[in-house]
């Protein structure tokens, strides 16, 4: 059995993870630069292990996720799928890249989600997000390197020394 089988709980137990970072309550003032967690697990899974995390992956999460949040159905089931498909197009190149750059890609993917989501709004008449939610994807970009970091060292197995 190879090391990174061994590790294969390590992608639905993210998954599961940041699905339930997107139901802890925060406090109102918070609530605006919630990040938006299920989209940064799936841009590393999408970055990694294209052959196990793909378009598919990313509409039943986004699915399970509208459920989840009482939302549009189908509404983050859309983002995601936006979010994974510009992922596997500049894979190649995104992968290769110095993580403070990756982090700027995934802050211009993120701030993509926030113009896809107000869309979302506009288009179901419903009432459109306060300015403040824009900020998200500033506090995405900066968890960015974290989060790829502890991801990377799960999926592999790494020990911190």
């Amino acid at each position: 059995m190879s090391r990174l089988r061994a590790k294969a709980w390590v992608l639905p137990a993210s998954v599961a993870l940041a699905l339930l970072m997107g139901l802890v309550p925060l406090p109102e003032l918070l609530q605006p630069v919630r990040p938006y967690w299920l989209a940064l697990v799936l841009a590393f899974w999408v970055i990694e292990t294209p052959d196990q995390v793909g378009l598919g992956f990313a509409f039943c999460i986004g699915l399970l996720a509208d459920v989840m949040f009482g939302g549009i159905l189908g509404e983050q089931a859309l983002r995601l799928v936006v979010m994974a498909f510009i992922l596997q197009r500049f894979r190649a190149r995104l992968r290769f890249f110095p993580l403070s750059q990756q982090a700027l890609a995934i802050g211009g993917l993120l701030f993509n989600d926030r113009v896809i989501d107000a869309a979302i709004h506009l288009m179901a008449d419903e009432p459109a997000l306060p300015w403040s939610y824009w900020w998200a994807p500033l506090l995405g970009m900066a968890l960015w390197l974290p989060l790829y970091a502890l991801l990377d060292a799960l999926r592999l197995g790494k020990r911190g020394r």
